[in-house]
């Protein structure tokens, strides 16, 4: 999900959910680290533009 649209979750390790998916597959609890979820803050205007969201997607298998 891009950085400057709401409706994603982070776990302390900042594993990104949208949070449909967090909720229903995933029952609050990160399949990574077993962490719960927060509310992702959003990244806008000039922040954004100096630091964009990285586009490399790590996947981590069990």
């Amino acid at each position: 999900m891009p950085a400057d649209e709401a409706g994603a979750v982070i776990c302390s390790f900042e594993c990104t959910f949208c949070e449909d998916c967090a909720g229903t597959v995933h029952h609050n609890v990160c399949p990574n680290c077993g962490g719960d979820f927060s509310r992702r803050p959003l990244r806008t205007g000039t922040s954004l533009e100096k630091f964009p969201a990285s586009t490399k997607r790590v996947l981590t298998r069990k």
